[in-house]
């Protein structure tokens, strides 16, 4: 490896091309699709994507010393940029057709994931293919009544139809991590509940979650004073906690919010 990868980047190059092989089969890529790379590193991934022929490759990669590896070997097939995702400013490079592939650093994989989130009527894409850590990929994907379930998940059911692929070990990356990863695959949702703002909906799992051990009376009562109509209108015991109700109770309670403030 002839660029040492950098701790403090989060950085872990996927190095096993039977893996890598796999990932790009996930999903058909045709001159139709445009491929959004975030974090490519040294280009392993990206080398079995431009064998595609996509429409485009775009690759988003913030180590500077990178980059001049990138564009020597691929300078004149995909367009390479030095920034940071969370600060991506070429939304409009981004369509419908747009498949978006990343290998996240571990340091601020849900950062991104939840940019996506609330950003994503301004950056469009047909799904989203990311590798995260095991233990953030269950906490994501967790349903309700698990340990694992909480606002992420709850977020990301928001907008996201979410699926588990396959996990990857260790030995797949450099430097070897101490924990697995998992390849998780998002498709946005064509009914997607609408807020007029989505910090309520931010809000309201915030503080409900704050105390996720205890039950939810005292967090219903912070924003309802523990309103009797809403209680029966949604069904909500006061005695549950907040990984027993389900992402839909957890938007009502956003949209009734919603209505308070106004």
């Amino acid at each position: 490896m002839s660029l040492k990868p950098k701790k403090k980047l989060g950085q872990n190059f996927l190095i096993d091309k039977n893996i890598i092989k796999k990932i790009v089969e996930i999903t058909p890529i045709s001159q139709e699709n445009e491929i959004l790379e975030i974090g490519p590193g040294t280009g392993n991934l990206t080398e079995y994507l431009v064998k595609k022929k996509p429409k485009n490759i775009i690759l988003i990669e913030k180590d500077k010393n990178l980059i001049d590896l990138l564009r020597n070997k691929f300078d004149d097939k995909a367009e390479i940029l030095n920034e940071d995702i969370l600060f991506f400013s070429k939304s409009n490079l981004l369509t419908d057709n747009t498949i978006i592939f990343g290998n996240l650093p571990y340091n601020i994989s849900s950062k991104i994931l939840t940019k996506f989130i609330f950003n994503n009527e301004k950056l469009k894409f047909k799904m989203l293919i990311f590798l995260f850590q095991k233990e953030l990929a269950d906490r994501i994907v967790a349903n309700v009544d698990s340990s694992s379930y909480g606002r992420l998940s709850i977020l990301t059911k928001w907008k996201f139809d979410v699926k588990r692929v396959f996990e990857i070990g260790p030995n797949s990356f450099f430097p070897k991590p101490k924990i697995k990863s998992t390849l998780l695959i998002f498709t946005p949702k064509t009914n997607v509940v609408k807020f007029k703002n989505p910090s309520s909906l931010e809000k309201i799992t915030r503080v409900f979650f704050n105390q996720r051990r205890k039950k939810i009376k005292k967090q219903f009562a912070i924003f309802f004073n523990n309103n009797s109509k809403l209680i029966q209108k949604l069904n909500i015991d006061l005695d549950m906690r907040p990984q027993n109700l389900s992402p839909e109770t957890y938007f009502s309670l956003a949209l009734e919010l919603e209505k308070l403030r106004n």
